[in-house]
Order: C-alpha cells, then sequence, then structure tokens
C-alpha cells in the first residue's frame, strides 16, 4: 500500500469513526491506553504484531493491508517551519 500518511489516516479514522467508539472504549477493549490507540490511529505510533489481533477485534472493520501499513514504523519528519 503505497499511500500517503494524511490518505491511511483518514481511512483509519473512518474505520474507527463506523465503529462508534471513542478512543476510550477501543482502549478498554484492547487493554491498551487511550493515547496509545489515537496514536495507532494517526499514524504515530507503529502496531506491534501482538497488539494487531486484539486491535482487529476492536475494529471488525479494518481491512488487512491497513493493519500491515500501521505494522511499519511511522515517519517522522522535521520542519524548522514549525518551530
Amino acid at each position: 500500500m503505497a499511500q500517503n500518511k494524511e490518505s491511511i489516516v483518514t481511512q483509519l479514522q473512518a474505520v474507527k469513526h463506523k465503529s462508534g467508539k471513542s478512543y476510550n472504549q477501543l482502549a478498554k477493549e484492547t487493554g491498551l491506553t487511550n493515547v496509545y490507540v489515537a496514536q495507532l490511529l494517526r499514524r504515530q505510533a507503529q502496531l506491534k504484531p501482538d497488539i494487531a489481533p486484539k486491535l482487529q477485534v476492536a475494529l471488525p472493520d479494518l481491512p488487512e493491508d491497513l493493519v500491515h501499513e500501521m505494522m511499519r514504523p511511522p515517519l517522522r519528519s522535521y520542519d524548522p517551519n514549525l518551530i
């Protein structure tokens, strides 16, 4: 899946929205923190293989290709205009 980060995040947020669940609900179902769940769904953190099944149970509409994309390390960049 060669998509840009914005496109992937949009798809992940659509899956979350379709589920009707909050970050707190997803955290409770997965045993993770709500912050970590939010980071995962915004591609700010890397999904670990042992966590993926829990997230897929909590978000059954999460496609396999997005799960694999979430397992890739997130790309970070430096923008001097943000300082």
